[in-house]
């Protein structure tokens, strides 16, 4: 830290690194543009201040609707935990969402003597969602063969039926070792 540093910011700590060459309204605008979008808010309840607590936290608000060979449909309850600064549903929830769904409906078609392995999602984010809102995800198979399995998902308000999300994941399969 260069000597015409005022006290510490936010950002700083034993770990952080920041150029010289930035000013101190630049790391200022920075500081403020993090803390505004929750950044350093760590008032996290203390069952999810734990390793994975973002599984527990993101399935609080996925509640199933349909299984079935090869299709799956849940709802997903859009509620402040789970929203961004802007008031919608956050772009790593949808993508989260995307993975637990399309794991599910994958499982439905490939058997417990394969492990899946996430090799590529996809996520196109279409429109915004509202707090409260629900969303419906339906998720199918496109294709699953011996080696793989690609999931398609769509994000749809359950209102309007408006297209808010939609997702594809391939899925490796890949033998489970025998001891």
């Amino acid at each position: 830290m260069g000597e015409n540093r005022s006290a510490p910011t936010l950002m700083e700590n034993k770990n952080t690194v920041i150029s010289e060459k930035l000013s101190a309204e630049s790391i200022s605008k920075v500081n403020g543009f993090l803390k505004s979008m929750g950044l350093f808010n760590r008032n996290f309840p203390p069952q999810y201040d734990t390793k994975d607590s973002f599984s527990e936290l993101s399935r609080s608000f996925l509640k199933v609707q349909h299984i079935h060979r090869g299709k799956i449909s849940c709802i997903v309850s859009v509620k402040p935990p789970i929203m961004n600064a802007y008031g919608s549903l956050h772009g790593g929830a949808v993508g989260d969402v995307a993975v637990r769904v399309a794991t599910a409906c994958a499982r439905t078609i490939v058997g417990k003597d394969k492990e899946l392995f996430l090799g590529e999602l996809s996520v196109s984010y279409l429109s915004s969602t509202h707090q409260n809102a629900e969303v419906i995800v339906n998720a199918s198979i496109v294709r699953s063969g011996r080696n793989l399995t690609v999931v398609a998902l769509d994000f749809r308000l359950k209102d309007s039926e408006k297209l808010c999300y939609i997702s594809r994941a391939t899925f490796y399969h890949v033998p489970v070792a025998s001891l």
